[in-house]
């Protein structure tokens, strides 16, 4: 089984590989941000990536969503260091297979990796329950709310970045950001750009 690894925290990776470490039959690769990491994704083909919601460069949704449209059929787990539900139901609808948080024990990380790479799907049962039970909360959350794309330039924005360095950032056009910018402000009930801004910061993707 070949896992991939994408988080830029070195004892996170170094834990994935002390999970594994006795096992011959597990090969660990990893990269420290979205862009090596999908470049390791094409270049490994991995059975199952494991993938931190916030990377220096891009969020863990859109790097997920990059490699899903090179692989559809993608194993990923989402490790977060967030235990908010919202995350959960947004993964969980991007069609990730298993979710973990960073405050659970690495053991939950390997059985979720074990799970994934067998074709089932896993999500850290103390995130489960309190999904369960949280659904106002998560409809009430901007994050369900957005897709990938939208995610990853409301978080730009939310660094500070205009349109013109968000379109260069993405490599799409600035009038696609512009227009998904108008779009964000209508879906999210924004008035003006700090309030965009602003639900950003709250949403605390960085």
């Amino acid at each position: 089984m070949r896992v991939l690894i994408v988080d830029d925290h070195p004892v996170v990776v170094s834990g994935c590989r002390a999970l594994f470490a006795s096992d011959p039959s597990v090969e660990i690769d990893e990269a420290s941000d979205a862009k090596a990491g999908h470049r390791a994704f094409l270049q490994k083909h991995p059975d199952v990536t494991v993938v931190d919601i916030r990377l220096p460069d891009l969020t863990g949704f859109e790097l997920t969503r990059r490699i899903r449209k090179d692989d559809p059929d993608a194993r990923i787990v989402m490790l977060s260091v967030t235990d908010d539900p919202a995350f959960v139901v947004r993964a969980v609808g991007m069609g990730i297979q298993g979710y973990v948080s960073k405050s659970d024990e690495l053991g939950v990380l390997a059985k979720a990796i074990r799970k994934v790479a067998a074709g089932e799907r896993f999500v850290s049962p103390r995130l489960a329950e309190a999904t369960v039970f949280a659904s106002a909360t998560i409809k009430a959350s901007p994050l369900t709310q957005m897709s990938a794309r939208e995610l990853e330039i409301l978080r730009l924005l939310g660094r500070g970045e205009r349109i013109s360095e968000v379109a260069s950032e993405l490599g799409i056009s600035y009038k696609t950001v512009a227009n998904t910018t108008s779009a964000l402000k209508i879906k999210l009930g924004a008035k003006s750009h700090s309030d965009l801004v602003r639900i950003a910061v709250e949403i605390d993707l960085s």
